[in-house]
């Protein structure tokens, strides 16, 4: 019998299993679906914006990550978090009341930052798991008429991502896998590398909170699992826009190169939180350019948007090719 690898469902059964699922209240603008970030529901004059997402890679700091991660997705509709709710799972043998006290305090101290409310959720010790598995439900609010959506991504877009690819699996395999990842750095890189959760760090907020008004944004994406490659396809398949990618123009550090390497990982296709990927009409190019480098964001131009349809052609080599669709995260093969 087939079983399934570690990570998200492969994309073609999760397309299958979402296929499936029936809207049943007139008031759900935005469903389940490839690439959309999160869910929407009509509220009076506003939406609520709705994203639900696990901590499972890693166990550092995983109550600080379970904010930032959730506040992440719902910054890509132009919306603002106020409301969370948390399950978190502790296994058996190993838990403290101190460990409790710890990850709830890294929950309160998180969303303080945001004047983030928690209004609910549940904990418990669990039989079968060795690590704690923390998820949450993350809801905000944004008016009607400033919603961000892929939908909203037209032909002649350029495609824009800011800071680099996978500055979260550097923070992974550098603070939950240091004895090992030590052992191909220096001392200097490998503090260097542990301070990527902060430096360039893993929120996106300060820019999605920038861009979200008056920058002619039409698509934002928050690429996590499957990386740059996965989340580049999400938004050709919730957009229906076919996307042409420039290889060499994506930014990735030498340490990040260096660390990959080590691990037999191909950035690309491996956990990026931190990154946005958005795209925005050429007319507010420069404008863009200005207001990230104003406020000390590096953004590269890394493609264009093209024609209708689905796919990712890759056109700065010597002969163009399509970008194959990760089927998993690179990082899975570490666990």
């Amino acid at each position: 019998m087939e079983t399934l690898s570690l990570g998200k469902l492969p994309p073609n059964l999760l397309e299958k299993i979402l296929l499936k699922i029936p809207i049943l209240d007139e008031k759900v603008i935005i469903g389940p679906g490839t690439g959309m970030d999160c869910s929407v529901i009509e509220f009076g004059d506003e939406y609520l914006v709705l994203k639900s997402d696990p901590i499972s890679l890693t166990v550092e700091n995983i109550g600080w990550y379970a904010v930032e991660i959730n506040v992440n997705d719902i910054v890509t509709t132009g919306a603002s978090p106020k409301w969370m709710l948390t399950t978190l799972l502790l296994p058996e043998h190993t838990t403290t009341p101190e460990k409790v006290e710890n990850i709830t305090n890294q929950l309160i101290k998180a969303t303080n930052k945001y004047g983030i409310t928690i209004i609910g959720g549940h904990t418990e010790i669990t039989h079968g798991i060795d690590r704690a598995i923390l998820s949450a439900t993350m809801i905000g609010t944004v008016q009607k008429d400033k919603l961000i959506t892929p939908r909203g991504i037209k032909s002649g877009d350029i495609i824009f991502l800011t800071k680099e690819i996978a500055i979260e699996t550097i923070s992974i395999l550098a603070n939950d896998f240091s004895e090992r990842t030590s052992t191909i750095l220096t001392k200097d890189e490998l503090i260097i590398a542990q301070s990527y959760l902060h430096n360039p760090g893993i929120s996106i907020f300060p820019e999605a909170n920038i861009l979200k008004e008056g920058f002619g944004v039409s698509g934002m994406h928050d690429p996590t699992e499957g990386g740059i490659a996965s989340a580049i396809w999400e938004m050709s398949i919730a957009s229906n826009k076919k996307m042409n990618i420039h290889l060499r123009k994506i930014p990735v550090s030498e340490l990040t190169m260096k660390i990959c390497s080590h691990y037999s990982i191909d950035p690309l296709k491996s956990i990026s939180s931190g990154a946005l990927l958005f795209t925005a009409s050429p007319d507010f190019r420069e404008k863009i350019i200005s207001v990230l480098s104003n406020n000390f964001i590096n953004v590269s131009e890394i493609g264009t948007v093209s024609s209708e349809g689905i796919g990712i052609t890759i056109v700065d080599e010597n002969k163009p090719f399509l970008l194959e669709r990760p089927e998993r995260d690179e990082i899975t093969k570490i666990y």
